[in-house]
């Protein structure tokens, strides 16, 4: 059954009350399983846009910047269990922005929206810092210590594949650390970013601490929260060139930035793999959220020994994938999260076949005969035989496909994986421990993964290299940005 409309109008939250744009203008929202229009939403203009980062202004100096680091932590500890005791409400929300299977969204996206919250709520209380004894010229002595303040007004540009996840992913060390925020969540998703201000509320964070923002990047609020002058960080994840304008903007004033951008991920399947772990984990990393995700693989490179049997594998598992709606019976795969996109993926697919590829599976549209025809549904897609220089091997699709090439030694795979203008991920398959310690550190990423994807700690630091990012996220590696370093030196 195909979701109805969770909220049919969204207007923009700012100060704790949701608000129409002054802007006038309003913009759809479009199920990517039906092709309909489910909701309206509010452009913000550049006067929407300055309310919004002044309020986050004023509240750093109210309620919210006098309370203690307990007292903040444990908010969060409530907001985290409020999204929870929301669970349905934010679930239906994220399918009906996504359309991706709702066992997914179940299992994935809403438990992590809410443990955000959490996670860096516990963080912040054990939060160390330095101290130094020193010897003054004098004879005498003095300590040094470091304090953490918060950066201040925080820009969060968050993007429409994980929208509540990638979301609360940067809100969460952002306001544990005593920021605040105004999140400008993708134009494609903007249900759940204006949920959680009901959940803000609730909850008693104080107005102006959280501020959602609707609208589109240039010449829109993407735009206008970038430029503004009392912005004093964003915080981008999304797409390479989008990072690239934005970092335009952040020069202005010398704001910080934090990025996570774009991959072109490589898996890594040698001859010695446990083939079973190894296709089902690249059918997970492949085709999960339908090819969306920036930890995606695109490329494969399979050892000449297993290669013939690994893509017939492969082929046979992607052929088995059920596409459909959220609730359709038995489905593993939903569809793209709009026209423009599925547009965009289907212009890789045609120029795969151009280039002369050999179409394991896949390539096209499929057909139901029902309403989800005027959706975004692609077939998952498997190629091989392009050349290393094709644009499907150099350039991000984001979508369900991805080239398999066979290889014969571990410096010509460690050479393959690395020719890329991205480094985000990658993930290596092989029984050979020795190996895999000797490989991994030679793939040029922020993640490598050995006989698994996705399997993250939350502690841990994630980030991409080349085009894939500036700085990294997780643990204090979140809450370093998200503040001020000082030190404070005391001659005894």
């Amino acid at each position: 059954m195909l979701q109805q409309p969770i909220l049919p109008e969204h207007g923009l939250f700012i100060d704790g009350a949701y608000v129409p744009a002054t802007s006038g203008r309003t913009f759809q929202k479009i199920s990517p399983v039906s092709g309909r229009v489910i909701a309206t939403v509010h452009e913000a203009g550049r006067d929407d846009v300055d309310r919004a980062v002044r309020a986050a202004k004023a509240a750093l100096s109210g309620p919210w910047g006098k309370m203690s680091v307990a007292e903040r932590a444990g908010l969060l500890q409530d907001l985290s269990q409020a999204i929870n005791a929301r669970f349905d409400d934010f679930l239906e929300a994220e399918i009906a922005d996504t359309g991706k299977p709702r066992s997914l969204a179940r299992l994935v996206d809403i438990p992590r929206g809410g443990a955000n919250f959490a996670t860096f709520a516990d963080m912040i209380k054990n939060l160390g810092a330095e101290f130094f004894e020193t010897a003054t010229p004098d004879g005498g002595r003095a300590i040094n210590y470091g304090v953490h303040r918060p950066k201040g007004v925080i820009a969060v540009i968050s993007p429409w594949n994980l929208p509540l996840l990638l979301m609360t992913w940067k809100v969460g060390p952002a306001l544990a650390c005593g920021n605040t925020v105004v999140v400008k969540p993708s134009e494609i998703t903007p249900h759940t970013a204006t949920l959680l201000g009901e959940v803000m509320n609730a909850v008693g964070i104080p107005k102006g601490v959280y501020n959602v923002i609707h609208g589109f990047g240039p010449n829109s609020a993407g735009e206008f929260l970038t430029q503004h002058p009392l912005v004093d960080g964003i915080t981008f994840t999304g797409e390479t060139r989008t990072g690239e304008a934005i970092m335009k903007q952040a020069a202005i004033g010398l704001r910080d930035i934090s990025f996570e951008l774009g991959g072109k991920n490589a898996a890594i399947v040698f001859a010695d793999a446990d083939l079973d772990k190894a296709v089902a984990g690249t059918m997970q990393s492949v085709f999960s959220n339908c090819g969306q995700v920036c930890l995606g693989t695109e490329r494969v490179y399979v050892e000449r020994p297993v290669y013939e049997e690994f893509v017939s594998r492969l082929k046979g598992a992607a052929e088995g994938l059920v596409l459909g709606g959220p609730d359709t019976q038995g489905v593993s795969m939903g569809p793209l999260v709009s026209e423009e996109h599925r547009d965009k993926v289907l212009s890789y697919y045609r120029l795969a076949e151009e280039e002369g590829a050999t179409v394991v599976t896949g390539g096209g549209v499929p057909q139901f005969g029902d309403e989800r025809d005027g959706g975004f549904f692609i077939q998952p897609t498997i190629w091989t035989d392009l050349a290393d220089t094709s644009p499907i091997i150099r350039e991000e699709i984001f979508g369900p496909c991805c080239h398999i090439r066979p290889f014969d030694s571990e410096e010509e795979v460690i050479a393959l994986a690395n020719d890329s203008d991205y480094g985000l991920c990658s993930a290596i398959w092989t029984e050979n421990l020795s190996r895999a310690h000797r490989v991994a550190p030679q793939i040029e990423v922020g993640l490598v993964w050995v006989n698994s994807w996705f399997l993250r700690d939350l502690r841990t630091a994630f980030g991409g290299s080349k085009k894939s990012g500036i700085g990294r996220e997780g643990g204090e590696h979140s809450l370093e940005f998200y503040t001020e370093r000082a030190n404070i030196c005391v001659k005894l």
